[in-house]
This record gives structure tokens, C-alpha cells and sequence, in this order.
């Protein structure tokens, strides 16, 4: 079967409308310097220490896209409170001919919100809690809900961005969503996942960009951080608690 094309190949920044950069959110280094990034794989990873900016931009990208900056599809158009930035509005999203049917903004942080949407909208009905295994989100474990949703919602012909999306889930969790990337990726889809896990970013032929430097640089698994560190530290842990001053 012949590989279809990204759903999205480019967004990049429209530098001519930023009238101030010593504002927020171009007052963070990446953002900054950021001018475009090219989507060549149907999974692509954004990674970086805490406060570089990698879940900002993808927010940004998200909210460029048409998805509600809390989280969700489309259809959800709600704000517990509005705390995203302003960036979306000075990118552009080029798409491709190959058209995404299905999309979804999965954030860790705000996942909470978008499952008390989901009970208010579906109030007496229970026409959207199918979508998601036919049980309240509320009514299971982090974890278990990150996966009905990962499991029941996602249709497939879909773009999804994904925050942080290991926040909830275990090393096996964490498996078998590399088992639904996967699934979902035969099935005509595209991942933009911001991540700090080694075990997701393994996911074969991704493309990795990786702040550095204040900028976005693309790299390869072994040679990321996040990579060097945990495996230094499963391999050598009684080493690495040593030299960080923890007595053993």
C-alpha cells in the first residue's frame, strides 16, 4: 500500500505581523527564533527541558490548526480559563492535499476540563460518552480515561496533537499506545506529540526536534537527552544516585 502523504507539511511564522517581540510568548527563547517546521513523517516529536517553550508551540500549532486550546476536537469550543497564547495567531498551516477527516487535542493538564465538557454536553443524552467506551470519564482512573480516549475516540484519517501524553499513563500503558500510534498511523494519520518519554519517542522512523540552543534542531533518538540520561541511569542507577549525593 502506497504511503499517503501528511495531512500537514509546514507552519511556519508570519514574522512581518509580530509588532513586539520583548512580549510573551516571544519573550521565550524558541519562540523567538522560531520560523517555521516541516512535517515530513506521520509521527513527529517535540521535546526539550521543562520551560523551553515545546508544549507553547504545540499549543500554538493546535489552536492554528482549528482544535479548542483546552483540548478536544473541533466541536469543542469551551475555556475554563484562558491562559493560551496569543502565537496562533501569527502561524500558518499548510495542508495538503490529503485531508484529515478526524482531530484531536489531547493536553495532559487540561484533560480534566474537557471531560467535564464532555458530561455537560452529553447531560441526558449520552450520545458523546459512546465515543469515548460508554463510560464517564470522571468515573475512571487518569490513566483509564487518557486511554478510552486514545482507544474509543480516535477514528483514524486524523491529525492529533498530543501534550504530554505519558502524564497519565505506565511504562505498559505506555507500550501499548506506541501499539496505537501505530494502528492509527496504517490507518492514514498524523501525530505532532510534545513528550519528555523515551519509550514513546522510540516509535520507528519519527522525526525528532529537539530544543536546543534556543532553537528547534532535528535529531535522532540515541542522541537525544532524554534518551542518554535514562539510560545511563537504568544501566548505572546505584552510580547516578551516588554522584547525586544519595546515600545508598
Amino acid at each position: 500500500m502506497q504511503k499517503l502523504p501528511v495531512h500537514v507539511n509546514r507552519i511556519f511564522l508570519n514574522k512581518k505581523k509580530v509588532r513586539d517581540l520583548e512580549k510573551y510568548p516571544f519573550t521565550i527563547p524558541v519562540v523567538r527564533n522560531f520560523n517555521e517546521i516541516k512535517f515530513q513523517k506521520p509521527v513527529t516529536f517535540i521535546i526539550g527541558e521543562n520551560g523551553t517553550g515545546k508544549s507553547t508551540l504545540l499549543e500554538a500549532f493546535a489552536v492554528c490548526y482549528g482544535l479548542n486550546p483546552e483540548g478536544g476536537s473541533r466541536n469543542f469550543n469551551f475555556s475554563t480559563m484562558a491562559s493560551h497564547s496569543v502565537l496562533c495567531d501569527f502561524l500558518t498551516v499548510s495542508k495538503t492535499y490529503n485531508y484529515a477527516k478526524d482531530g484531536y487535542f489531547l493536553r495532559a493538564e487540561s484533560f480534566y476540563n474537557v471531560a467535564t465538557e464532555i458530561e455537560r454536553l452529553d447531560e441526558g443524552t449520552g450520545e458523546i460518552k459512546k465515543y469515548y467506551g460508554d463510560i464517564s470519564l470522571h468515573e475512571q482512573s487518569h490513566g483509564e480515561s487518557f486511554f478510552a480516549l486514545l482507544m474509543e475516540r480516535l477514528f483514524g484519517n486524523g491529525i492529533y496533537f498530543f501534550d504530554e501524553p505519558e502524564a497519565a499513563l505506565s511504562p505498559k500503558r505506555l507500550l501499548e499506545l506506541l501499539v496505537r500510534i501505530d494502528e492509527l498511523v496504517k490507518q492514514n494519520s498524523q501525530f505532532i506529540i510534545a513528550t519528555h518519554s523515551p519509550i514513546l519517542m522510540a516509535f520507528p522512523d519519527a522525526d525528532i526536534f529537539e530544543i536546543k540552543n534556543d532553537k528547534l534542531e532535528k535529531t535522532i533518538y540515541e542522541e537525544t537527552e532524554h534518551y542518554k540520561i535514562t539510560k545511563y541511569f537504568l544501566n548505572c542507577h546505584q552510580k547516578m544516585l551516588k554522584n547525586l549525593g544519595i546515600l545508598l
